[in-house]
């Protein structure tokens, strides 16, 4: 449509908003969420349609009203950590889902790299995981307890170096969004690649049911977030790279932001799988049933959050 077609249609519409987001009608948190999402809606559309007029930069600050208003940093309450976690996060996330998509492609084409140079070269286990690694699981085969690694340390301190190993990964991994994203798939290459070498390593050995059944009870959620984590760095580095109609340095706050929002969002899931490696993954004999039941209902617990609940919210808040 043409631009004063535009903005006929939603001048009023912005009017009200303006007011609301300079403190003069009270509105609950959910209410700015949804002003929000209607300003950055708008905006998209002027910045496709009309980048260079007045009406885009108009809606390019309203939209970065709403969001410092919704994001302004204050003393935060277990209610509004619950909120931020029931609602705010999955709102938000809806809008950067695609890079979770790009993140699991890379992810996954460099585990399946990973398989398959193990398969094709001998000595590339031993050069990924480490010499003393691949001779002590091998010695473990041969003893026939080939997942007792997950049984060496007590289980709490297991589960502390877990989890704090992982959640200094997933930081890492957004960091290096920095480096225009490379740093952020370096990260992503490397630890893909050690898992499919490592998957590959155990069906070499005929014990990969064995390892399935075991690793993938915490592995599932660990795995996933550290996607998440990579889906994190690259939102920071489009900040960088492609600042759309904000400055460079706006974009780059902006995204940094809603990245280390993405990336907070995995920290529940990380105690989670550390908890699980810590205590549960040792119980190399419980029955098959309760392993896969156990890696099912993660797998559904992580399809909901990161998947369908961001779309359950973001139709939910368009119908109001």
């Amino acid at each position: 449509m043409r631009e004063v077609v535009f903005i006929n249609k939603n001048k009023n519409k912005w009017q009200s908003y303006e007011e609301i987001l300079s403190g003069n009608t009270p509105i609950d948190s959910s209410g700015l969420t949804k002003i929000y999402l209607d300003l950055t809606d708008d905006l998209a559309y002027a910045n496709t349609y009309y980048p260079d007029s007045q009406t885009t930069q108009y809606l390019h600050q309203l939209a970065g009203q709403a969001h410092r208003k919704i994001y302004t940093t204050k003393k935060e309450s277990l209610k509004s950590i619950l909120h931020f976690y029931k609602y705010s996060f999955p709102l938000l996330f809806y809008k950067y889902r695609k890079f979770l998509w790009i993140s699991m492609a890379v992810f996954l084409l460099f585990a399946a790299i990973g398989a398959f140079s193990a398969a094709h070269d001998g000595n590339f286990v031993r050069l990924i995981l480490g010499d003393e690694y691949v001779d002590m699981t091998m010695n473990n085969i041969d003893k026939g307890d080939p997942m007792a690694v997950y049984k060496q340390k007590g289980a709490f301190n297991m589960f502390m170096g877990i989890t704090i190993n992982n959640i200094k990964v997933a930081l890492m991994t957004f960091v290096y969004g920095l480096l225009f994203g490379l740093g952020t798939l370096y990260y992503m290459m490397y630890n893909a690649i050690m898992l499919g070498s490592f998957q590959y390593f155990f069906y070499d050995k005929n014990v990969f049911w064995e390892s399935v059944r075991t690793i993938w009870i915490h592995g599932t959620i660990e795995i996933f977030v550290i996607i998440v984590a990579g889906a994190a760095g690259l939102v920071l580095a489009s900040g960088i790279l492609m600042p759309g109609s904000y400055t460079r340095k706006e974009a780059f706050v902006l995204k940094a932001r809603d990245g280390l929002k993405i990336v907070l969002s995995t920290l529940p899931f990380f105690v989670i799988a550390g908890f699980l490696e810590g205590f549960v993954t040792r119980h190399t004999e419980m029955p098959d049933w309760l392993s896969i039941s156990i890696i099912f209902i993660s797998l559904l617990i992580l399809i909901y959050y990161y998947f369908l609940l961001p779309v359950k919210l973001y139709q939910k808040n368009k119908l109001l």
